[in-house]
């Protein structure tokens, strides 16, 4: 039976609507062939002239366990060589947003404000990818600047909304591109390619209290139309 528009409209809002920040995940690996189907549907994301500026790789298995026991272990010494500055600070509204997100994560993990060894804790979990079996990271090609970090973002969007369809979970994290470096020698990227950031996915951990946690979206205030 043909789908008709308002039948892959309202598919569409499900997915995006199904799709959410997961920070629990279980072991279990993605069928290879489902990480490929996903990939290829993001690089059908557009870019400027067409121009496709990223550059995906995907670490799972040993490369993944290696990634995440050096970058952990940078992270515990204070290292961090960013290729993008970076200091998470926002004002006004943006900060609000910022806090709110924050108080709903910790919430939903039973972590309180002044629990600070537990919200390291959280912190850290980063970069073991929240126990994800798999991490993608995205990287703009040499010679690109922020309108094309727009394609890079719209790629990876799609590529999330990709596994959603698919039923499995991700999380895009900043985060990950704090160890450009440790990434770049592990794949053999080429010089002078940014890492913006990084998604880990793979199936959502369902007894995990954290991945109740959901921020809201302030539309109204975001969005403006006018027809005069």
């Amino acid at each position: 039976m043909q789908k008709t528009d308002t039948d892959l409209a309202a598919a569409f809002a499900d997915i995006v609507a199904c799709r959410a920040s997961t920070r629990a995940f279980l072991a279990e690996p993605l069928p290879r062939a489902d990480i490929e189907r996903a990939l290829a549907l993001a690089c059908r994301a557009p870019s400027n002239c067409n121009t496709q500026p990223w550059t995906v790789v995907v670490a799972s298995g040993a490369t993944r366990d290696r990634l995440a026991a050096a970058i952990s272990a940078d992270m515990m010494r204070g290292h961090m060589a960013p290729d993008l500055p970076y200091d998470g600070r926002y004002a006004g509204v943006y900060r609000e947003r910022q806090v709110a997100a924050a108080e709903a994560l910790y919430g939903a993990a039973g972590i309180a404000r002044d629990d600070k060894a537990g919200r390291q804790a959280q912190f850290m979990r980063n970069y073991v990818f929240f126990g994800a079996p798999h991490v993608a990271f995205f990287f703009l090609p040499p010679g690109f600047g922020i309108r094309e970090a727009a394609d890079l973002g719209m790629c990876a969007q799609t590529f999330m909304l990709a596994l959603t369809s698919m039923g499995y979970a991700s999380c895009p994290q900043t985060a990950l591109s704090f160890h450009p470096d440790r990434v770049r020698a592990e794949f053999d990227i080429e010089p002078g390619a940014q890492l913006l950031f990084g998604v880990s996915f793979g199936h959502a951990d369902p007894a995990a209290a954290v991945n109740a946690a959901r921020v809201g979206r302030d539309v109204a205030a975001c969005i403006r139309i006018r027809e005069d």
